[in-house]
């Protein structure tokens, strides 16, 4: 004959393992959790078309630190369920035309990657997909100031999207620049030393 006591034991630890299995299962449960509200970290707007055929994404006006020149950089995906193909016309910010290189018309799943010239040379790109464009961008610096944000007018030939974006440096390139606390831009152009501390 089994004790009384051990059964009470068994019995509290299957109790304690049920409601933890519980608990746990309940804080993933649902469309409301921290997982389900997180977005890309980058610096731009996103933003969809009201249909949701076409999405815009890191939309940044971009200066560079060194001589004030500003481009674009942005994506632009053809999230359409449709075979339809949409073409990029033109892009405006704040009224001002975008000087853009030719962009040819996308199909679904089809994108558009665009940014200066020197930030496109810099990054790897695979030349024999078809599914990405990349073209360049540059504009007028109308006293852009860092930190501030433009509209930008994207217009496809299925209708207008308008985002607020924001403006900031270009990126920097790795190696190239050490920082510098005292200089009023936060970097210099001096190639990078090893320092020790």
């Amino acid at each position: 004959m089994k004790s009384l006591k051990s059964a009470a034991r068994r019995g509290a630890i299957i109790s304690v393992a049920a409601m933890s299995a519980l608990s746990l299962a309940a804080c993933s449960a649902g469309q409301i959790t921290q997982t389900s509200q997180k977005v890309i970290a980058v610096d731009g707007t996103n933003a969809k078309t009201e249909d949701g055929a076409v999405a815009v994404r890191d939309v940044t006006i971009q200066l560079e630190p060194n001589d004030g020149t500003a481009s674009l950089k942005f994506s632009v995906i053809n999230d359409g369920y449709a075979d339809g193909k949409v073409t990029l016309q033109s892009i405006d910010v704040d009224g001002q035309s975008v000087n853009v290189s030719s962009a040819q018309p996308i199909g679904r799943g089809q994108s558009i990657i665009g940014d200066s010239k020197a930030n496109l040379d810099a990054v790897p790109q695979d030349e024999t997909s078809n599914s990405v464009q990349y073209i360049t961008t540059d504009l007028t610096n109308e006293d852009y100031a860092f930190g501030g944000t433009r509209p930008v007018t994207f217009t496809f030939n299925n209708g207008e999207l308008t985002v607020d974006a924001p403006v900031s440096a270009s990126p920097l390139t790795s190696g190239q620049y050490n920082r510098d606390s005292s200089s009023t831009e936060g970097y210099t152009t001096e190639t990078a030393k090893a320092e020790h501390h």
